[in-house]
């Protein structure tokens, strides 16, 4: 047993935060072997026992003036655009074309997939994210490459290869049949392997034929635990093209829903220009949104409806979205989160409680993915994935995080201020044996 001594930072099953200022994490193998949560709480009501239950096998660790606080979990990134991050652009259409598809063309090399993925996977570390919902591009390879990664490290990731057989330049652009066959191929390699899930990943509508969105739907139908991630409603020029490619769906996520492709653990990029009912259609399939601030600013796509979205009960949790998205540490994106909950020309402005910004980046968005009691949180029976937050990582942190007079006040001054100098560790949990 290996027990923690710092403050610890928590959800309850309703998203409430726990905060013990003096606190203990308890963290022990599972009975698969797995590093789990054993307890957690105040060290005061929690220490003798254990430390009596654990005897000579307790291993101590203080962590004076330190937090400990659930790995955030990216719903939505890609990982073949660690290097487009910070690409200027007029729009989502021109970015696309001019950036990504070209470079998203170099995947094809194994070893170049390879490569990226070592860097992508440090770089989610560095930040603190130790559960990711990600693209790999169309290529077989560079799924293969970030799984074996992943499975490396021991981190729960999900990814996919990406289908778009159509409107995509060469080097990008699969082959309908034999994109599905490779999928198939993919899940039965890695999904399921360790803490490695599949997601089949169609790229967005315009991209995938008829055909290969109904294949996609039927591989959905035959493997009902993979995931499934495409985008949807992002931009106005892009909805208008969805119209008349797809005249016959009532609207861009009807597209997907015709299709097979709205369920629990199906996860759409965006949903800015939702209406109505297809808040209702989100709510009632269990298909969760990945809110993609920083992205949806750079790309001036729009801004995501909290209020009808928590009207709706939509599920919903946060995504840096690289590299249209900015950075990938998430207090950039928490920070973007609430700056787009406040603006209130184009929908109800609100003020996002700086708790709620932090558990939709960790409880919120593991239970978006259907893992809810599994990562994003540190109650007991979770995987013991947890980072250690530094308040004093700079004098400016330090001096304001010391003046906080609640937790609202401290986790806040941590999202404004915070980047990944904050992250002073990353633990993800161990397998034993």
């Amino acid at each position: 047993m290996h027990i923690y001594r710092s403050a610890l930072l928590r959800f309850a099953d309703d998203g409430q935060a726990l905060y013990e200022e003096d606190g203990l994490l308890a963290v022990a193998p599972g009975p698969d072997g797995r590093e789990r949560v054993l307890a957690a709480g105040s060290w005061q009501a929690l220490s003798a026992q254990l430390l009596a239950q654990a005897g000579a096998d307790a291993v101590v660790e203080q962590l004076p003036g330190r937090i400990i606080a659930p790995g955030f979990v990216d719903m939505h990134i890609h990982y073949p655009q660690t290097d487009v991050i910070g690409s200027p652009a007029s729009g989502l259409l021109p970015w696309l074309n001019d950036y990504t598809f070209p470079h998203e063309s170099r995947f094809v090399d194994a070893a170049y997939a390879a490569e990226v993925a070592q860097f992508f996977v440090d770089e989610l570390l560095r930040n603190g994210v130790t559960t990711a919902l990600t693209f790999a591009t169309s290529h077989p390879a560079s799924a293969d490459a970030l799984f074996a990664q992943a499975h490396k490290r021991q981190m729960r990731l999900i990814t996919g290869k990406v289908l778009q057989d159509r409107h995509s330049p060469d080097g990008v652009r699969d082959e309908t049949e034999q994109s599905l066959v490779d999928t198939e191929a993919l899940i039965r390699r890695w999904h399921g392997v360790d803490r490695l899930g599949y997601a089949i990943t169609p790229r967005f509508a315009p991209t995938s034929s008829e055909a290969q969105l109904r294949g996609a739907g039927e591989l959905a139908a035959r493997y009902s635990d993979v995931w499934i991630q495409s985008h949807v409603a992002e931009n106005l020029d892009e909805i208008a093209w969805v119209r008349e490619l797809f005249p016959d769906s009532r609207s861009y996520l009807q597209v997907y829903a015709d299709r097979g492709l709205m369920r629990e653990r199906a996860v759409y990029a965006h949903c800015i220009h939702l209406d109505a009912r297809d808040r209702a259609l989100m709510h009632e399939t269990r298909t969760a949104a990945a809110v993609s601030p920083t992205s949806n600013l750079f790309l001036a796509s729009g801004f995501f409806d909290y209020a009808q979205a928590d009207a709706a009960q939509m599920l919903y949790g946060l995504a840096s979205d690289v590299g249209g998205g900015t950075s990938f540490s998430p207090f950039r994106t928490m920070l973007a989160a609430y700056f787009v909950g406040r603006e209130g020309r184009d929908k109800q402005g609100l003020s996002l409680a700086p708790s709620h910004l932090w558990w939709q980046h960790t409880a919120g968005a593991a239970q978006a993915l259907g893992l809810a009691g599994v990562v994003g949180n540190l109650q007991p029976g979770c995987e013991a994935d947890f980072v250690v937050l530094n308040p004093q990582a700079t004098l400016l942190i330090a001096r304001k995080t010391a003046q906080a007079r609640n937790l609202e006040e401290l986790l806040f001054s941590l999202i404004v201020l915070g980047d990944d100098r904050l992250i002073e560790r990353s633990r993800i949990a161990q397998k034993q044996g």
